[in-house]
């Protein structure tokens, strides 16, 4: 199982890097990405000790962590700059808080994220075809298991599959019981209306018999 999507106590998250980091070994996941909640207000805090820590916990736990972010209600024109931004200072892995139906995140964010150089377009709700589109050759979409998030799934597993986007299923875990095993994600993704072979596609890590290329590499295929 990989994870590319959490928060830790450095935004709206529970726990601190290194019990996220053990409870989501304890769980059985190979990977994790630790992305707390950004903007230009605290980039530069944030993810130097983000990768810091990251370094710390891999020599110690039997679970790759990755650095990365969540950049979160940026004005849409400003995304890509901070992409760029997230990367020079060690991001490896850059999701973009999309336009859920919960939340007043601005119109054009989700068609912003997708024209810039990001990994994870997270909880995209009611993205539209052209804006999906994009998804096949940029950054992915992502399915959630997060609530209020993750009700617009079934929209966004169908767009996906209709034009070849590429598609991830992560938490967005702000808590230990957002963590979930490999069987509720099957469930999450089946209800979001993918066959038991596209639910396989969606984590290529998971199904692999070793790490031996790194993940920046490898998230690419989803």
């Amino acid at each position: 199982m990989i994870n590319f999507h959490t928060h830790a106590l450095w935004s709206d998250g529970e726990l601190l890097p290194a019990e996220l980091a053990r409870r989501a070994e304890y769980l059985g996941y190979k990977a994790l990405a630790i992305t707390d909640h950004a903007d230009f207000s605290n980039l530069e805090i944030l993810i130097p000790r983000i990768c810091n820590v990251c370094q710390k916990l891999r020599g110690s736990l039997n679970i790759q962590i990755i650095p990365g972010v969540e950049l979160t209600h940026l004005p849409p024109g400003d995304i890509a700059q901070a992409a760029k931004e997230a990367r020079l200072l060690g991001a490896q892995i850059v999701v973009v808080h999309g336009e859920t139906i919960v939340e007043p995140v601005m119109p054009g964010t989700n068609l912003r994220a997708l024209e810039s150089e990001i990994n994870i377009l997270a909880h995209p709700s009611l993205i539209t075809e052209d804006e999906i589109k994009l998804a096949k050759e940029g950054g992915g979409v992502e399915l959630t298991t997060r609530k209020g998030h993750s009700l617009t799934n079934g929209h966004i597993a169908r767009c996906a599959i209709k034009y070849g986007a590429r598609l991830i299923l992560n938490t967005d875990s702000h808590s230990p019981s957002d963590l979930i095993d490999l069987s509720f994600a099957q469930k999450i993704a089946l209800g979001a209306g993918l066959s038991e072979t596209e639910f396989l596609s969606l984590m290529p890590l998971c199904v692999s018999k070793s790490l031996t290329y790194s993940v920046y590499q490898r998230i690419r295929l989803f």
